[in-house]
């Protein structure tokens, strides 16, 4: 569901990667341009200690990873996309 809204450029022209190998990790998403990687879990990830360490190497590279349930998605595409799309833009113009 989130793929379907993120490929293409549909996001106001933020260009997104799916399933993408970096550093020995698949990310879920990517937005290289803007350094932010999405995660889509599920309750396998929950308290998950090689999660935590995966996103402080990538934030040491300086990426943002943001986790959204499995759940979250379905329920609320929109409320995703929103946040998705204010993280993007304080990445792009930071204050």
């Amino acid at each position: 569901m989130l793929w379907q809204t993120l490929r293409g450029s549909q996001l106001e022209g933020f260009k997104f990667k799916r399933q993408v190998p970096l550093d020995g990790y698949i990310l879920d998403f990517v937005c290289f341009g803007c350094k932010l990687i999405i995660e889509v879990d599920g309750g396998q990830h929950s308290g998950n200690g090689e999660d935590e360490a995966r996103d402080r190497h990538f934030a040491d590279e300086g990426f943002e990873t943001l986790r959204f349930w499995n759940h979250e998605v379905e329920r609320n595409l929109d409320g995703v996309c929103s946040h998705i799309l204010h993280r993007l833009r304080a990445r792009v113009h930071p204050k």
